[in-house]
């Protein structure tokens, strides 16, 4: 099949794209950033463009079967507290690609949604139960983020109701992993705190500045995991939404600890209950798409943390040793 995937200069699409290349599609990749600034690139064809321009979304639709769209403005929660209109903008994306979709007989459609979708007044205590499909609703998702994700889910079962276009949709749980983002502001608490105690190991620094009070709650699902369940989905004759996530949840603090235990270093922490910290309590269940489609996550976080810190390490003390060898020369 030809395949678009937006938003494939990103984290989860850079992998995906992989996934799909040897599966033997063929892959036209699309973004807003530069080809320089892609994390991955193995896509047949590769446009850098803003898909919040319909005549963008009909050019890159035309002669495309499969349609995975994961591209919007988003980050860590540092981000999407602060950029509310930024991340509700990328509406207008999922809107012209539904629109260019059924305009150029595209045979089925993605959408990744995200945990965000959910109503925060189930999440504000710690170790949560976990949040099944149907806890969206009463409506009181994220500001910003959140919300958009939820009306893009609905616009995706109204074009499978009104026009026929075959939909998916899942709603990813903190997705983690090599070959993402872990500086810079938009980075995951996974990959923010295998920085910071990477950094403090190379420079043998002592702290780490940790954002809340450590006790806030959320589950973690490794990307090869992501890609199974979002592949599972796809390929099953169900429209969603469906949790694509882990039932491991565990507090900041624990998941410090357990990436203290694969660097071999310790660290002291300073709170900052400044900074932005979200929902006090996340959890996926994964109940709804065990029985419907019979997926279920295979990554522990231990295995998957120390794929990620090995990654973020190896990045920081090459980086590290360049950076003293030219001050010294």
């Amino acid at each position: 099949m030809k395949v678009l995937v937006a938003g494939a200069g990103g984290f989860i699409g850079g992998h995906l794209v992989k996934k799909l290349i040897t599966e033997g599609h063929q892959v036209v990749g699309c973004d807003i950033k530069p080809l320089d600034f892609w994390f991955q690139n193995f896509c047949n064809k590769s446009f850098t463009l803003d898909l919040k321009e319909i005549e963008h979304c009909l050019n890159v639709t035309k002669g495309i079967d499969f349609v995975y769209n994961l591209s919007c403005n988003m980050g860590g929660m540092g981000f999407i507290e602060n950029n509310k209109a930024e991340c509700m903008l990328s509406v207008l994306i999922n809107t012209n690609l539904l629109r260019a979709s059924i305009k150029n007989r595209v045979k089925k459609f993605f959408f990744s949604s995200s945990a965000c979708a959910y109503n925060i007044n189930m999440q504000n205590k710690s170790f949560v139960e976990g949040l099944k499909e149907t806890s969206a609703y009463p409506a009181m998702p994220e500001d910003g983020y959140g919300w958009e994700k939820l009306f893009s889910e609905r616009m995706c079962r109204h074009f499978t109701e009104d026009f026929g276009l075959q939909t998916r949709v899942v709603r990813y749980h903190n997705i983690y992993g090599p070959f993402g983002t872990y500086d810079g502001g938009r980075e995951k608490a996974p990959a923010a705190l295998c920085r910071k105690i990477a950094t403090a190991k190379i420079l043998n620094k002592k702290e780490i500045e940790v954002w809340g009070d450590g006790e806030q709650t959320r589950s973690f699902l490794y990307i090869d995991d992501c890609l199974s369940g979002t592949q599972s989905v796809f390929k099953s004759d169900k429209i969603g939404p469906y949790n694509v996530g882990s039932e491991e949840q565990v507090s900041i603090n624990q998941m410090i600890n357990i990436i203290e235990k694969i660097a071999d270093y310790k660290v002291l922490k300073r709170f900052d209950l400044t900074k932005p910290k979200g929902v006090r309590g996340r959890n996926s269940n994964n109940d709804l798409i065990k029985k419907d489609i019979g997926w279920q996550p295979s990554i522990n976080l231990q295995s998957g943390l120390e794929k990620t810190y090995e990654w973020i390490y190896n990045i920081l003390k090459e980086s590290n040793f360049m950076n003293n060898k030219f001050t010294k020369n």
